[in-house]
Order: structure tokens, then sequence, then C-alpha cells
């Protein structure tokens, strides 16, 4: 059977999965990691998943796509996990961040002095609204 990690990867799907801090298990953050030749390595050839804690309970686990029973994550062969994913993870989820804040925006402005009565939002107006535009984002 296998574990739950706060983290999953799924190499086939070019997957990483976040369940914890300003996510959940209910509602993980995902992103998409667009890289072949990341993801076309040979050490991800037979894995299904990574299930991923670091909590120095249990072990994380190496589910493999053939019936061997799941293995231990091993940074010797897969790599430091927070170098090959978590760094990944943040970077992407900080673009899909930024691409949310630039698609929010409020056109309807009242404006009697505008054409319509109404314009868009100016930046400032923006920031007041939803606050500044992300510049970092760092899973703990």
């Amino acid at each position: 059977m296998s574990k739950h990690g706060m983290w999953t990867v799924v190499p086939v799907d070019k997957q990483i999965l976040k369940k914890t801090e300003d996510f959940s298990f209910a509602n993980p953050g995902v992103v998409y990691i667009e890289d072949d030749s990341f993801w076309s390595q040979a050490k991800f050839d037979n894995i299904h998943a990574i299930q991923f804690t670091d909590d120095d309970v249990d072990n994380d686990q190496v589910e493999y796509k053939t019936n061997e029973p799941n293995g231990a994550y091993d940074a010797g062969v897969l790599g430091d996990f927070r170098t090959e994913f978590i760094n990944r993870f943040d970077a992407q989820h900080l673009i899909n961040l930024q691409a949310a804040w630039d698609d929010n925006n409020d056109y309807d402005v009242a404006d009697e002095s505008a054409e319509g009565g109404v314009r868009q939002e100016t930046e400032a107006e923006k920031i007041a609204r939803i606050g500044a535009r992300p510049t970092s984002y760092t899973s703990a």
C-alpha cells in the first residue's frame, strides 16, 4: 500500500502536486512542468509516482510502473527532492500566480468622464483591490 506524501510527483503527466502550507490533500497545488529534457531522463522511466513527506518518520516512496513493490526515495539516484521538484514547483507556481494577477482586471470602473461611463481600472486601483503582483514564491 502506498503512502500519501505532502508532495506527489507524476513524471508521465509532468505534474508536481503540493499538499502542504497553502494547499491540502483535498485541494492540492498542481503544476505542470513542460520540460521534456527533464522528464525524459532515464531515472524516471519506471516511475509511476513519488510520494514525498521528508518527515523522518517513514520512508518516502517511489511507486513503480511495473508490479515490483514500492521503493524508498533515493536522493543518490533521483536527486535532492528540493532541487529536483520543489524548486521547479515554486518557479512554475509563481508564473501561474503572476498570470492570474495579470488576467484579473476590472474593466467596469464607473467613471462619468469615460466613454460609456466606465473604464478599465488603473494599476494603483488594481493593487488596492487585489494586492501587488506576486514577485516570489518559496515553499518552506
